[in-house]
């Protein structure tokens, strides 16, 4: 379930709640909803998740099967049941993060974001279930 948030320091929050360990969220609706509430026309958007086990994407949104298949892939390149020192137990899930990365930058352009036809903007959650908020800051050209 997402939950659209305003935080005048950064500009936009995003609350957002994960449903399993490992989940592809798409948030791109939630980020033109950002652009349309504030009446921005041309710049960029910095989009930032601020959690160690979480990740932003972009990728291909029309086939879900792409976001699973990446979620398949990190966890073959870093298992859960590997013998981590880490002993939270969800080193896979920082590792699989640091692959992802915690933010993108968007260009907008004429209050549209600028994204390929198939391309879509996920909160990668890695550690979950949790409630996560996703930091956007439109930054004007």
């Amino acid at each position: 379930m997402l939950k659209f948030g305003r935080d005048d320091r950064l500009n936009h929050v995003i609350n957002l709640r994960s449903n399993k360990r490992i989940e592809a969220i798409e948030i791109t609706k939630e980020i033109k909803e950002v652009i349309s509430k504030s009446n921005f026309s041309s710049g960029v958007a910095f989009i930032y998740s601020p959690h160690t086990t979480s990740g932003i994407m972009i990728n291909e949104s029309y086939d879900p099967s792409v976001a699973e298949d990446i979620n398949s892939f990190l966890s073959k390149l870093a298992p859960k049941d590997r013998d981590y020192k880490h002993l939270e137990g969800n080193s896979d899930a920082h590792i699989k993060s640091s692959i992802i990365g915690p933010s993108k930058t968007i260009i907008i352009e004429n209050e549209k974001l600028v994204l390929g036809t198939w391309q879509g903007i996920f909160f990668m959650e890695f550690d979950g279930p949790r409630s996560r908020n996703v930091y956007v800051k439109l930054i004007k050209s």
